[in-house]
């Protein structure tokens, strides 16, 4: 009997243990159930917060009164040429280096040329024997001349003795020429300035074998820049091309040469649009008797464009789109308006609009790359949007 009790009891016990079991489980899911109740809740409340899109806006800029376009370009020497050779030879000696400034026909380089020297010599023997033989002509024409009058000889006679002179007189012409074209290149052994400059580089040096020229910069034996007024060709975009006026003012800075600004005018333009670039050619020309600047040196060039109304905006508010340019614009229920734009110049922080963007449009600034058209923003004062609670 006492084993039917504790038996009993046992029994009680496990059911107790089970109920106790399942209790907890009950508590457990019921907390979890909660839990996730309240996240729900939670994410309901938030997610409308968190699909707001927060951005920033302004007005695009327009220069009324001209805009002020800076274009790169090299500057050049206003005159600026290779100096070849024009004969064959050695070089003797070289009397300029480089940086050299030189003046207008002074003596650069000399040249060996034994080969000509014995050429000319050639041919003003080959002269003096061609003026001997028009002498002879001359008297034995004088003398048949004589004979022809008294009727001694024929004038087929007289006319052969004629055309003898006359070939005479046409081989001295013949060897005249031949003689001043070896003296010309004899002369070419001198190498001068052809005009006023400095020397920026010498190909040469004693002993070398010189070939007359063939239009190839690296066989020059020197080249020569005038300094001392220098220009610079600049591509001006076709926007601008039909402000550019010749005798404009320029202005020229150059990085190294911090704060100094230099001024130029326009000399020249090309007077057509370069079909490929689309783009003005014109030449700017400045004094540079100072020497501060250099033939070579990067430049760039500024001056006043007359183009009123010239709408330009910061380049972070571009979107490119597979369809083409964007750019964001917010209207007045919010609502963002992907405009179709055409850029113009490249001021470097902002860029010229052509069209498609009006003075009063309220365009993004660095709006992010899921923006869509019709996507509702609220635009604020700075990029961050409110704090999520």
């Amino acid at each position: 009997m006492n084993n039917s009790h504790q038996s009993t009891l046992a029994q009680a016990r496990i059911k107790w243990v089970i109920y106790g079991v399942i209790a907890l489980l009950l508590i457990g899911s019921l907390r979890t159930l909660w839990a996730r109740h309240t996240q729900a809740q939670q994410l309901a409340i938030n997610t409308p917060e968190l699909a707001k899109q927060y951005v920033v806006t302004e007005n695009p800029q327009v220069a009324k009164e001209g805009n002020r376009i800076e274009l790169p370009g090299t500057l050049q020497g206003y005159m600026e040429t290779p100096i070849y050779a024009r004969s064959n030879g050695y070089l003797l000696h070289w009397y300029k280096d480089i940086g050299s400034k030189v003046n207008k026909g002074e003596l650069l380089a000399e040249i060996d040329s034994p080969e000509i020297d014995q050429q000319l010599a050639q041919s003003q023997a080959a002269r003096r024997q061609m003026q001997a033989n028009l002498e002879l002509s001359k008297n034995t024409l004088a003398r048949w001349e004589q004979l022809r009058q008294r009727q001694v000889v024929s004038q087929q006679e007289f006319d052969e003795h004629k055309n003898q002179f006359a070939q005479a007189e046409a081989n001295l012409a013949v060897a005249d020429a031949d003689m001043q074209r070896l003296q010309q290149l004899s002369g070419f052994k001198r190498i001068t300035a052809p005009f006023t400059g400095v020397i920026t580089k010498r190909n040469i040096d004693v002993g070398n074998l010189i070939s007359p020229g063939t239009g190839d910069v690296s066989k020059a034996l020197f080249l020569l820049a005038q300094t001392d007024k220098l220009k610079l060709y600049v591509d001006v975009p076709q926007t601008y091309a039909s402000d550019i006026k010749v005798g404009q003012s320029v202005d020229i800075r150059q990085t190294e040469l911090s704060g100094e600004t230099f001024k130029g005018k326009i000399e020249h333009t090309s007077g057509a649009i370069d079909t490929r670039s689309r783009t003005l050619q014109i030449e700017v020309v400045l004094a540079n008797t100072a020497g501060k600047l250099m033939p070579g040196a990067y430049v760039t060039a500024s001056f006043t464009s007359a183009n009123a109304q010239t709408i330009s905006v910061p380049s972070n508010t571009l979107l490119f789109r597979p369809e083409g340019t964007r750019i964001a614009v917010v209207d007045a229920q919010s609502k963002v308006d992907l405009k179709a734009v055409t850029l113009g110049h490249d001021f470097g922080s902002r860029l010229e609009i052509l069209s498609g963007l009006e003075a009063s449009d309220h365009i993004i600034v660095n709006p992010p790359d899921s923006l869509s058209d019709g996507d509702q923003v609220i635009v604020t004062s700075n990029a961050q949007k409110p704090a999520e609670k």
